[in-house]
């Protein structure tokens, strides 16, 4: 059972996520918190493995309410949810520690995919979220001259380049395996070993090293032939 804390200043929108969480097979809301300063309150208190976490809230925002939780002994995994798409929050969240980032009118799908992945030690951004911020580090990191090249993804093999271009899209392990038609695990297998060829820790490190190689770019919706 994946326990789950929701945290927003909206009582609708609470009540909202709560009811759909509570509807899920394996999922129990543990508690519920209206601002920053309550949701590390709650944290202690209840011990979920997962909080869904509001920006923009009174008391304390939830970017430095996931600092301090995540300062914790033991803390939960954080999922931002927000209205506010923006590139200062993208990085603002994941600086703090956060492993997603959707916005609020994500499918139900996705959001429920994006909470298991979170407790598998996945990280999760919306794809759109993830292109924008894959621009905005390879823009502001590296000069022309010093990207890497393709040379530098040499280690792997086709299958693990697909992967790649398809990680460097924000689709999920599920998703990668429907698009290729093999399991789940299959799927997290080939993530997991292309991460440590290309000694990355996070998907985050490698949609940045896809775009900078020129593996993928901006506006591709299909991977390379």
């Amino acid at each position: 059972m994946i326990r789950v804390l929701v945290a927003d200043d909206q009582a609708l929108v609470r009540a909202g996520f709560s009811g759909l969480l509570e509807a899920t097979d394996g999922m129990e809301v543990v508690a519920e918190a209206e601002d920053g300063v309550e949701a590390l309150v709650m944290v202690s208190e209840h011990e979920p493995d997962v909080v869904l976490m509001d920006i923009r809230m009174p008391r304390m925002d939830g970017i430095t309410a996931t600092r301090k939780i995540l300062a914790l002994p033991r803390p939960p995994v954080v999922l931002i949810l927000t209205t506010f798409d923006t590139d200062e929050n993208v990085f603002d969240a994941l600086e703090a520690g956060a492993v997603g980032f959707l916005v609020k009118d994500t499918p139900v799908l996705q959001l429920i995919e994006a909470i298991r992945a979170a407790t598998r030690g996945g990280a999760v951004i919306s794809p759109v979220t993830t292109r924008r911020l894959v621009d905005r580090i390879v823009a502001s990191r590296r000069t022309p001259q010093t990207r890497p090249t393709r040379d530098s993804l040499g280690g792997l093999t086709a299958r693990e380049l697909e992967v790649l271009q398809m990680i460097a899209r924000g689709l999920s392990n599920r998703e990668i395996a429907s698009r290729l038609v093999i399991s789940e695990l299959t799927a997290k297998t080939h993530v997991s070993r292309l991460l440590a060829k290309l000694g990355l820790t996070s998907r985050v490190q490698a949609a940045v090293l896809a775009y900078e190689t020129g593996l993928v770019r901006p506006g591709d919706t299909h991977p390379d032939p």
